[in-house]
């Protein structure tokens, strides 16, 4: 057939119009990313920015096959109206998830690179996209706030569903608190100065970025005070004195400060020269001497 009188068909001049055009976008779409992603050294900034044209590269694909087909598809808009309800039931989940991302974009539950907790998976958002959030994840047969090499991709419409905790949004601090057993008759002031001193080694780094961060929550919610800087308590009953140590903690620091925590506070103890004494449990067995009845029965016996 002749590739001239092929053209002069309007449906086939609308196809390769449109074919040219979809090139031309995703032509355009590998340069731009191309030359905006080479010069950015931020990892979250890199992915946002690509995400970003991406989209934009779909939603002008788009835009070229409305123009190019807008005849046809006038023609079938009854159709399209009379199939819509059956469409919209059959694939309402996947209509949730659409919806739930518009949510998680324009509402702002959480974002790439936030510790989140979503349909009972722990772990940091690594990708958002338009039906599902994937999640890298903490915990489960590993102790602590490590990954687990797990990569979980959970459906965007649980936002409608569940609680969406973010331990990294607005507020990316946390509380946290360890207890040391100390044996009855040590010095009560020296065990909770030596706390209180390994604590402000620890976190008084970023006390000052966590008052600033507190003082936006306090703008942005209509929140009670909270004690920052750390504070030690304690409790006792017939076995030990248990000092709580209290303190903010930056979220992805939880692990390792508590283990630098231990590690100072067992050194202090030890220099305590057997002021502070840590407790443990045990028993104590006494050994009753014999009674003169017994000693005089066994003599007659």
């Amino acid at each position: 057939m002749d590739p001239i009188a092929m053209l002069e068909s309007p449906l086939a001049r609308k196809l390769l119009l449109a074919t040219v055009g979809l090139v031309l976008v995703f032509v355009l779409r590998r340069l731009i990313r191309s030359a905006l992603i080479r010069g950015l050294q931020d990892k979250t900034t890199r992915y946002r920015t690509r995400k970003v044209v991406a989209f934009a590269s779909y939603l002008a694909a788009l835009v070229v096959l409305t123009t190019v087909f807008n005849e046809e598809l006038g023609g079938f808009t009854v159709a399209f109206g009379v199939a819509g309800a059956g469409i919209a039931f059959a694939l309402q989940e996947v209509i949730a998830s659409a919806a739930g991302w518009i949510a998680i974009t324009f509402a702002g539950f959480y974002k790439v690179g936030d510790r989140v907790l979503l349909g009972g998976i722990k772990g940091d958002v690594i990708d958002i996209g338009v039906l599902r959030t994937t999640v890298f994840e903490l915990g489960e047969w590993v102790d602590g706030d490590l990954y687990n090499g797990r990569v979980v991709r959970i459906a965007n419409s649980f936002v409608f569903k569940e609680p969406v905790y973010n331990y990294s949004g607005d507020f990316p601090f946390l509380w946290d608190e360890l207890t040391v057993p100390v044996r009855h008759g040590s010095d009560r002031a020296l065990a909770r100065a030596i706390l209180l001193e390994v604590a402000h080694e620890q976190v008084g780094e970023y006390v000052q970025e966590i008052e600033a961060q507190w003082k936006q929550m306090t703008k942005d919610y209509v929140i009670e005070h909270a004690q920052l800087t750390p504070m030690v308590s304690m409790k006792f009953d017939e076995n030990w004195m248990t000092f709580r140590l209290r303190y903010v903690v930056a979220y992805d620091r939880r692990r390792t400060t508590k283990d630098a925590m231990f590690e100072a506070i067992a050194v202090r103890i030890e220099r305590s020269e057997g002021r502070v004494g840590i407790a443990s449990a045990a028993q104590e067995i006494t050994l009753m001497q014999p009674s003169r009845v017994d000693v005089s029965l066994r003599q007659t016996g």
